[in-house]
């Protein structure tokens, strides 16, 4: 039998496609058998499994076997109503996603033609960078752009403990953002999949709030309640929300239904906010865990973020250092981290890197910031 070139029959946005460095490294690697500081996955200790039970219960019983059949294609109406209280807007103006990933991709979908220009911080959430390219997009950092890059469509901005920098936009940043949007006229898709992740200091006005008429703002359930669920959701203007809903359509019809109505439960019960305040707590203990050891253990030379929320810290290493061709030695010695080079719209950078404190066990935490500091100090 004569082999096939399968490569024939792909379609031209397939060399488009980005790989995911930290997927990869999911595919390679036993994390329980190293110090990952490499995935964005939450603590499963954060999970509140001794309530899963009950809610299922509770809802098969309220619901019965429309809990498990197909479902309104905006999501179902419990959920949006819960999303809607909780963030002071009509349900008229909350979608439903499979995942806050999905509402990028989708947002991209809607609004991106092959040759657009998305506008992004520079770091960038690297799951964006996968749709923005997948669909052919140009990426410019929203400091760098100018009309002659080609036509600018939306900005793009993790305005909350971004992912990778852990950075947080101040009021006056946002302000100059929305300014921006309105001067370019440009949509604005604020992910905010962190925001109540917040460990100190004080909340900031949400961009969607300062300009409700041009932002499509992304939440997720993944971080404060579940991510095997799958859930996120959309706010924005119906006429935008419109196109998302015949958009899913062709997607996944609709989200996961029987899923919808525990989050719905669970949510209305009051158990999201008990179980918030406490992986409040958790992270907060994590997070200032890591930055000490980082403190005792890391050389002179070496920066870090130090961010009131979120999942991750940001690390600047001496300029002589490429955290690319160090990340196959230190994976071999036990520990990994994600280069931020690929976080980069040019690649550029490479003596950076992104390290999660959610996720680690915490009796590796130490060894993994002493391990990953050695092995820094020797490649200096």
């Amino acid at each position: 039998m004569m082999p096939v070139d399968y490569s024939r029959f792909f379609s031209e946005d397939v060399p488009s496609f980005l790989r995911s460095p930290v997927r990869e490294i999911f595919r390679k690697v036993d994390l329980g058998a190293i110090c990952s500081f490499a995935g964005g996955y939450p603590a499963a200790v954060t999970f509140p499994t001794e309530h899963i039970p009950s809610l299922v219960s509770s809802v098969l019983e309220k619901y019965g076997t429309k809990a498990l059949q197909y479902g309104d294609t905006r999501g179902v109406a419990e959920l949006r109503e819960q999303i809607a209280k909780r963030y002071g807007v009509p349900v008229s103006q909350v979608q439903i996603t499979t995942s806050s990933q999905q509402g990028i991709d989708v947002c991209t979908r809607i609004l991106a033609d092959p040759g657009d220009i998305v506008l992004a911080d520079n770091p960038v959430y690297l799951g964006a960078l996968q749709s923005f390219r997948a669909y052919r997009a140009g990426v410019v950092p929203i400091d760098e752009y100018s009309a002659g890059l080609g036509r600018a469509k939306f900005i793009y901005v993790i305005p909350d403990f971004n992912n990778p920098s852990g950075k947080t936009l101040d009021l006056s940043a946002r302000e100059a953002l929305v300014r921006k949007a309105r001067e370019l006229d440009v949509l604005i898709v604020e992910d905010s999949p962190y925001r109540e992740l917040r460990y100190s200091g004080t909340p900031v006005k949400t961009l969607r709030e300062l300009a409700p008429e041009r932002t499509l703002q992304l939440g997720s359930l993944s971080k404060i309640f579940a991510p095997g669920f799958r859930l996120g959701w959309i706010i924005g203007p119906e006429e935008l929300l419109e196109q998302i809903y015949v958009c899913k359509q062709c997607l996944d019809l609709c989200p996961p239904v029987l899923d919808q109505y525990v989050t719905a439960e669970y949510m209305a019960s009051g158990l999201l906010d008990s179980n918030l305040a406490g992986s409040i707590a958790e992270y907060r203990r994590r997070r200032d865990l890591m930055l000490s050891l980082l403190e005792r253990f890391m050389p002179d030379g070496v920066e870090w973020t130090r961010p009131d929320g979120g999942l991750f810290l940001w690390l600047t290493l001496p300029e002589s250092i490429d955290t690319v061709a160090l990340y196959d030695k230190a994976l071999d010695a036990g520990v990994a981290y994600v280069a931020g080079s690929f976080f980069y719209t040019d690649g550029s950078h490479r003596n950076t890197m992104r390290l999660n404190f959610s996720f680690i066990d915490e009796a590796k935490m130490e060894p993994g910031i002493k391990l990953l500091s050695e092995l820094i100090r020797d490649a200096v």
